[in-house]
């Protein structure tokens, strides 16, 4: 079968080539899926450049990259109760193959044909789900996202909407900001094209009570200035770090407005879906099966060149996955 590999620790433009390697075995509590889709991430690079702790480490020769996918299963092990023929998600390892072995506690069931832009990304479905959840930010109050162009924003804007919830989207370039409004955005600010002060501008559309939550992926000076226009009790998610920036904050600018910082790590990093998860991950496959999504590019293996370069060097343009 083909595979996306690597042999060595190094830039993934260097060092990823697309070899043939064996279709894996399975033990007695794994499936054989046959992967129709998988996602492109920037945490897909960390592990290529061994910056995961352990056990997310790679193992040589040929180790497989890509951990995150969907597809369909061929193949269950005796201890398995998924059938062949079921629609399924997994967050693992060696998504970037035509298939995968995947040990069925990992998986993550989906309705026939749940589309593959976000089958591929479902990791991203369930990381917006917990932030919204996570900010706190309650019906006909307003949320605050930066990168708002991304894919995690643009989940969390729709999810957002289905909750009456207001959605304030930072970008920094952005010809067509009436798409975002069109996905639930009420407010998109164009960092490049804003004449006066973002902050100002937060508090004239939120009628001066500012914002309940914020959730920023990107970090740097515009953070501080968001921070600054937080409703008392509002809470600022740290959910990433695009910036190589700092942003600088005074002790008032916490004890005066009762702001609460908290990270954010998504789940399955390191443990499997749980139990009683299922009734949650269900939920989210239901309401989001028209979701939009922000993938660009739709590439088969052969051309991951491409479309490793275009992940790195112009994430702006949208998420890309590969079919298969």
């Amino acid at each position: 079968m083909k595979a996306i590999t690597f042999n060595r620790i190094g830039a993934p433009e260097k060092v990823l080539q697309l070899s043939e390697v064996p279709v894996p075995a399975i033990k007695d509590n794994e499936v054989l899926i046959r992967t129709t889709a998988a996602s492109i991430n920037p945490g897909d690079f960390l592990f290529i450049q061994n910056l995961y702790p352990e056990p997310k480490k790679p193992v040589f020769p040929q180790q497989i990259a890509g951990n995150h996918g969907a597809g369909i299963i061929e193949k269950a092990g005796k201890e398995v109760a998924f059938q062949p023929g079921a629609h399924v998600a997994f967050s693992y390892y060696n998504s970037w193959a035509e298939y995968v072995a995947v040990p069925a506690e990992w998986l993550i069931p989906l309705p026939a044909g749940y589309p593959a832009e976000l089958s591929s990304q479902f990791v991203n479905l369930v990381t917006a789900w917990d932030l919204l959840k996570q900010s706190g930010v309650q019906p006909g109050q307003w949320l605050v996202l930066t990168a708002g162009n991304s894919a995690i924003s643009i989940l969390v804007t729709q999810l957002a909407k289905l909750q009456g919830i207001h959605v304030i989207s930072i970008v920094r370039r952005i010809k067509q900001v009436h798409i975002l409004e069109s996905l639930g955005a009420t407010v998109v600010i164009d960092l490049s094209a804003e004449q006066g002060n973002s902050v100002q501008r937060i508090m004239e559309v939120t009628g001066n009570k500012g914002v309940k939550g914020i959730i920023d992926n990107v970090g740097g000076p515009v953070t501080g200035e968001l921070i600054r226009c937080i409703d008392f009790g509002g809470k600022l998610i740290i959910n990433g770090g695009m910036s190589a920036e700092k942003y600088t904050l005074h002790n008032f600018d916490i004890l005066l407005s009762g702001l609460q910082i908290q990270p954010h790590v998504y789940r399955y990093f390191f443990t499997p879906p749980l139990p009683e998860d299922v009734t949650m991950l269900k939920e989210i496959a239901e309401i989001s099966a028209g979701f939009a999504s922000n993938v660009s590019g739709r590439h088969a293996l052969e051309d991951f060149k491409k479309a490793i370069e275009e992940s790195i060097y112009f994430p702006e343009k949208g998420k890309h996955i590969f079919i298969m």
